[in-house]
């Protein structure tokens, strides 16, 4: 018998840690190769890990709830044979390595189960929530008191996070000093109440994990940027038309469906490329400007949650090629089969609310960028119709576009210019476009 070490796989670029969400397996259990083990989490995508080898599940190293980096060994296979999880030890003698897999087992149970420097602690803490603390310089009673959102109050990255914002941007007065009140550990601190439904007729449900996120960057967006919003009406009678006259051929000769959405992108596109001004992020006090345009779309999911979805380099795709980009990651959203990188590296968003009805919103900007736009319904309305001859009434494809930017970076004259440098790129439409 041999272990297999199962390592956390690497996935994707800006992707360093996961957090797990649910074994799959327990100990004991036997697992077929490229069968799922354990399901985890990035920031805004889940996916599962599946193991390499067939084999008996003998050793789990991280439980639920905690943080594990790329490339840490999270489980430990007993395989039949010689093969080890390093394929360059095979001319060693299988009890020798099984001995260093064992002791590296032993040496990484030791680092998870044993705190640095919360020793006298009764609560369970992660070697990463340990690490922050200390070189946060938070103390045992401080750590103690955070109320933690994991499994059984456990504190989270999120929460310990949360906690160092709030207590470095509050004046230390009085509830600094409570906090580091120490606390008796026959009386460890719970995690928050639930409420309870008053009258016994209302359901009381927790908040998924996602939305729990969603929840956050919301509220850190709004305290971040200064929100301010520019509105313009346009006219797309043209494209209407145009998409009626060539989405049935489209379908035909490219299999997929043509939807408004490519062309709005590739007017977004077309106006960040006049307007770079839009397209940087915010880190502190410095401004980076993006050299690639890489356009997020959100996109809403059969449970209600929200993700975003990014379209690299939208500027050099053709409009064929971004409609089978949005297709794509439209559909691979609502599957869940969306991979870390395809949520990473937005540098400015687009969401339609009129997909639901909405004449206009006002969406909060997907930090750290500095802007996003909403799509408004599309709607046949009354207009003042110019020409030569004169002015008359008719009926008009119109609709809103409202676009949020951080006013600590983007003045009304960059925001609104840009917002009506959309506009015109779609009144500009040209109706006998080929596809």
């Amino acid at each position: 018998m041999a272990k297999f070490e199962l390592k956390l796989p690497k996935m994707g670029e800006s992707v360093a840690e996961a957090t797990i969400t649910n074994w799959l397996k327990n100990v004991g259990d036997t697992i077929e190769a490229d069968e799922a083990v354990l399901e985890i989490a990035t920031d805004k995508v889940d996916s599962e890990v599946p193991s390499e080898v067939s084999g008996v599940l003998s050793e789990i190293l991280f439980q639920v709830d905690d943080v594990v980096q790329v490339g840490q060994t999270i489980a430990l296979i007993e395989t039949e044979g010689d093969v080890v999880s390093d394929a360059t030890n095979t001319a060693e003698p299988v009890s020798a390595s099984v001995a260093a897999v064992e002791q590296s087992v032993e040496v990484a149970k030791e680092t998870v189960n044993t705190p640095v420097d919360f020793s006298d602690s009764e609560k369970f803490f992660s070697p990463l929530v340990k690490n922050i603390a200390k070189e946060e310089g938070i103390s045992l009673a401080e750590l103690e008191a955070i109320n933690g959102t994991g499994k059984d109050g456990r504190v989270t990255k999120t929460d310990i996070l949360d906690y160092i914002k709030n207590r470095t941007s509050q004046p230390v007065a009085a509830p600094a000093k409570a906090v580091q009140q120490p606390v008796a550990k026959s009386q460890p601190v719970a995690a928050k109440a639930a409420p309870v439904s008053v009258n016994g007729q209302d359901e009381v449900v927790e908040m998924d994990r996602m939305r729990k996120l969603i929840s956050g960057y919301m509220v850190q967006s709004v305290q971040t940027s200064a929100h301010v919003q520019s509105f313009i009406e346009v006219d797309v009678t043209n494209i209407v038309n145009w998409r009626n006259k060539v989405k049935s051929t489209f379908e035909k000769r490219e299999g997929e469906k043509l939807t408004f959405t490519p062309i709005f992108m590739e007017a977004v596109a077309r106006a960040l490329k006049d307007f770079p001004g839009m397209n940087i992020s915010v880190e502190g006090d410095y401004i980076i400007k993006k050299k690639n345009i890489n356009l997020g779309m959100a996109a809403a999911l059969p449970n209600g949650n929200l993700i975003v979805p990014v379209i690299k380099n939208a500027d050099q795709l053709n409009m064929v090629g971004m409609a089978k980009a949005v297709n794509d990651l439209g559909n691979r959203a609502k599957a869940g089969k969306l991979k870390p990188d395809d949520t990473q590296g937005g540098t400015y968003t687009v969401t339609n609310v009129g997909t639901f009805g909405s004449v206009f919103g006002t969406p909060i900007i997907n930090q750290p960028q500095v802007g996003i736009l909403a799509l408004g319904a599309i709607r046949k309305v009354p207009a003042v119709i110019e020409t030569p001859e004169g002015d008359f009434i008719g009926i008009r494809q119109k609709m809103f576009l409202s676009h949020s930017y951080d006013h600590r970076v983007v003045d009304g004259a960059l925001g609104g210019s840009f917002v009506k440098r959309v506009a015109e790129y779609l009144e500009a439409f040209d109706p006998n476009r080929d596809i």
